[in-house]
């Protein structure tokens, strides 16, 4: 069935929009040789588009042409602000931006573990309140945040999790009643593994594992080009998963005995002590300033026993999903980079008949707040670029 006038309207006004968001400021002619539509079909478009505040003239182009210079038209990219936030454990770190993406002000703050569950709210969303007034935004319009922790499928609310701090429940729920913004909430490690979708390792890959490696590990499943969350929200939990190798089994509300008591930043800690591994990067996490000069040093031994842990959850995922691709993501990940996920990929080479190949992730610990960016700037373009 044909699509109705204002249906088809709708898409039109939506691709040209996707285009001058993915390409840049364009002209009507470029926009009419994109999309496929006629002349007089872009020339509406491009005067609804104005019309709504979504897109102005930004410059000229065709000085190497004769006749009149022809437009070249690009998103209003302070339309909307965006915010994200990226909550861990013990601290919170807020990114505000325009409608393009562009950061425009970046905060951090440790929130120490003994902080009631009030006061760290309090904190986290003054924070936020703090940066978007450095960066000028009056509104935000939409706010993403990348929480550890099970997202309910069904509510699409961060769920009460075993061993995570309360707060991180009660500020998702304080800024969605405190901001005059659609706040949308995900799990770290699946907004992680969409940014490496978008940007980074996995941006030519409809099918791969992201397995996060920081504080805790956890795995993102990328399926026929689509996050795949699973029934409970619970698809990933990586940390769980019966592995040889540790002292014991993990519980339904312990994961110490699981995959998490040989890849953790404790157990790498721990790993990188033995080897005679010492790091002084202040900067970086302890895992990852351990994983990154052993890199640097050639400690073929420790990266050995590393990659060892690392293929044994990574072979259990290939022989269940046999996804071709994972990628080794978060601090870890990053600091081992192309040296670890070649051992990584050879050792599993061993363990599987599947071929797997490995990679390292390229956005390290910085992913999650971009993934938390991206799906800000998604919920906005789906409410403003809806025709």
């Amino acid at each position: 069935m044909p699509a109705s006038p204002s249906t088809a309207r709708a898409i039109n006004d939506r691709l040209a929009l996707q285009l001058l968001q993915q390409e840049g400021p364009l002209t009507a002619g470029q926009l009419k040789i994109m999309t496929g539509l006629s002349r007089p079909t872009v020339a509406d478009l491009v005067e609804r588009l104005q019309g709504s505040g979504l897109i102005q003239v930004v410059g000229e182009a065709g000085a190497q042409r004769r006749g009149p210079n022809a437009r070249v038209y690009g998103i209003i990219a302070d339309r909307a602000h965006l915010a994200a936030l990226d909550v861990r454990t013990r601290s919170v770190t807020v990114v505000v931006a325009d409608l393009l993406g562009v950061t425009l002000a970046k905060a951090s703050l440790p929130i120490d573990g003994d902080t009631g569950t009030e006061p760290a709210v309090e904190q986290a969303a003054a924070l936020l309140e703090r940066t978007a007034k450095e960066a000028g935004a009056a509104r935000l319009h939409s706010v993403g945040i990348g929480a550890p922790g099970l997202i309910d499928p069904a509510s699409g609310e961060l769920r009460d999790t075993t061993g995570l701090p309360a707060w991180h429940r009660s500020l998702v729920a304080d800024l969605q009643e405190r901001l005059p913004a659609r706040v949308v909430v995900e799990n770290e490690t699946n907004l992680a593994a969409v940014a490496e979708k978008r940007l980074g390792a996995a941006a030519d890959r409809d099918t791969f594992v992201f397995l996060w490696l920081g504080h805790g590990v956890g795995a993102a499943l990328f399926l026929d080009g689509r996050l795949r969350r699973g029934a409970s929200g619970g698809a990933g939990e990586i940390g769980f998963l019966p592995v040889p190798g540790t002292k014991g089994t993990p519980s339904a509300v312990d994961c110490e005995g699981g995959f998490h008591s040989l890849a953790g930043s404790a157990a790498i800690c721990a790993l990188a002590a033995r080897h005679g591994i010492e790091a002084d990067r202040p900067q970086d996490p302890a895992a990852a300033a351990l994983v990154r000069e052993a890199v640097a040093s050639g400690h073929g031994g420790f990266l050995d026993d590393l990659a060892h842990r690392l293929s044994l959850g990574v072979a259990a995922v290939a022989a269940v999903l046999d996804p071709g691709c994972v990628v080794l993501g978060g601090e870890v990940g990053h600091a081992g980079g192309a040296e670890l996920a070649a051992r990584v990929e050879a050792r599993l080479a061993a363990l599987s008949p599947l071929r797997t190949e490995v990679r390292a992730g390229r956005l390290g610990g910085a992913a999650v707040l971009s993934g938390a960016l991206i799906a800000a700037r998604e919920a906005a373009q789906d409410e403003l670029f809806a025709g």
